[in-house]
């Protein structure tokens, strides 16, 4: 889906932020064009070692400019290299409790018209469940009920698997 999202959308210049065994960046660089960029952030080397073997083994690694570290310090430095406003999609799952920073950041790395899809936006259903109250789960929904009322994206939830919210830019 995701692959295809961006595909359908035109996008040339991507962001990922958690690459974990390269499932959905591969999706992503597999569609690009051979001019097309992806910036894939991953903080655990582990996973990096793992989604760089199917980079190469589809042979798009040309077209993924790997990240290792924080996603946040990622995008930060982006924006002061001049990168604003320059991406044309992003696609984000990680750290749940970190969604509301990397959607600020985002929307300033992502061009007025550019699409950015949060991963895991029901959390299972237990954003739903009242009685659940640990931090992911808070977070997650605090983060959504947030989404719906933030005037510089329209936004649709797609209920599939365990949901991913799309964001547009303003």
């Amino acid at each position: 889906m995701r692959g295809s999202m961006m595909q359908i959308h035109g996008a040339e210049k991507c962001i990922e932020v958690g690459v974990y065994t390269g499932y959905s960046s591969l999706a992503i660089a597999l569609v690009l064009p051979e001019s097309g960029r992806l910036v894939a952030c991953e903080r655990d080397a582990r996973s990096l070692e793992v989604a760089k073997k199917y980079y190469e083994k589809a042979n798009v690694s040309h077209k993924v400019d790997i990240r290792y570290g924080l996603a946040a310090d990622t995008l930060r430095s982006l924006i002061l290299n001049g990168e604003a406003c320059s991406y044309d999609f992003a696609f984000v799952d990680a750290d749940k409790r970190m969604y509301p920073e990397y959607f600020e950041l985002l929307l300033q790395l992502v061009r007025v018209g550019g699409l950015i899809v949060f991963d895991n936006v029901l959390w299972h259903g237990k954003v739903a469940d009242p009685e659940v109250n640990d931090a992911k789960t808070v977070s997650i929904r605090n983060f959504n009920a947030d989404l719906v009322e933030d005037k510089r994206v329209s936004i649709s939830m797609v209920p599939i698997g365990d949901g991913m919210t799309i964001c547009r830019k303003s």
